[in-house]
């Protein structure tokens, strides 16, 4: 495991709310590679698309991008989900903002940075489909399937984790620490009352 003072981010790391590191930068660089390299040999010579979920899949996109080796194009979708008690998606979506360009006949990989219940994706999978792409996948850095009620597929996964609060390499906490280049738990004495607060409100990725 890194040591905190050898990372990036000296000064983001004096935070009262982050507690150990779960992944580590060159953990997380050397799975984003592996992830490369399969879908750099799953999808030669197809017109293949990768769809971030803003916010949270952006980072993850940017970099997994870089390390594949074909062609490719990018675009975005936002969706804003009801969340309920502990954080789970519902399943009740609103697209706040749609992909720029036609889908239909390419080979779409929709690219986020963790999947918990599975209902949203699964909103999304159904949206996507109805747009006619050749092929549609799901690539995730992190699968909490712990929690997953939705009955999905997901072709690329990075890590498996379980109940923790998770920040950094684009998972947030009130839309700060995205920025940190390894993923850490958050310290629940801390953000206790903070969770407690935005349990019931409506939340963008």
């Amino acid at each position: 495991m890194e040591n905190l003072k050898n990372t990036l981010n000296s000064n983001l790391l004096k935070s009262e709310v982050l507690g150990k590191i779960l992944f580590p930068s060159s953990a997380i660089n050397d799975k984003v590679s592996e992830l490369g390299n399969r879908i750099t040999e799953d999808y030669s010579g197809r017109d293949l698309l990768l769809v971030s979920v803003l916010r949270g899949g952006v980072i993850f996109l940017t970099d997994l991008a870089r390390k594949i080796d074909i062609d490719l194009t990018i675009d975005f979708i936002s969706i804003s989900a009801y969340h309920g008690m502990h954080q789970n998606s519902t399943g009740i979506v609103k697209i706040t903002k749609d992909l720029e360009d036609s889908i239909e006949g390419k080979d779409l990989i929709i690219v986020e940075d963790i999947i918990d219940t599975g209902l949203t994706i699964s909103y999304l999978l159904r949206n996507l489909k109805s747009r006619n792409p050749g092929s549609i996948e799901i690539c995730t850095l992190l699968d909490r399937n712990v929690r997953r009620i939705a009955n999905i597929k997901i072709k690329y996964i990075g890590f498996s984790v379980g109940e923790e609060y998770l920040v950094g390499y684009g998972l947030d906490y009130k839309q700060k620490y995205r920025n940190l280049d390894s993923i850490y738990e958050l310290k629940l004495d801390t953000v206790k009352k903070d969770i407690e607060n935005i349990q019931n409100e409506p939340m963008e990725t």
